[in-house]
């Protein structure tokens, strides 16, 4: 399923990405550091949420208290609550 992540605090404006269960596939950035975005998306590829959680949950950029790493495992996490949740 597709998802769209409105980012809080970074360069980059909106995170979307397909979740297979919970496997990160097609993750794109709108916005923010165009050469490091597309090396982030490309190293997430075929990760489940839990591998890109413990790897980029917390990196801060210049103090901002977040980046877009962190808004990227925020994102899959909310994603993944959102699948889980009883209809």
């Amino acid at each position: 399923m597709r998802y769209s992540y409105k980012t809080r605090g970074t360069c980059s404006k909106e995170i979307s990405f397909d979740l297979d269960g919970q496997v990160v596939r097609d993750v794109r950035f709108t916005g923010g550091c165009d050469g490091n975005l597309q090396a982030l998306t490309v190293l997430t590829e075929g990760m489940t949420v839990e591998q890109i959680e413990a790897k980029l949950r917390g990196i801060d950029c210049d103090g901002r208290g977040t980046s877009c790493p962190d808004q990227l495992a925020r994102a899959l996490r909310a994603a993944l609550a959102e699948e889980r949740r009883p209809e």
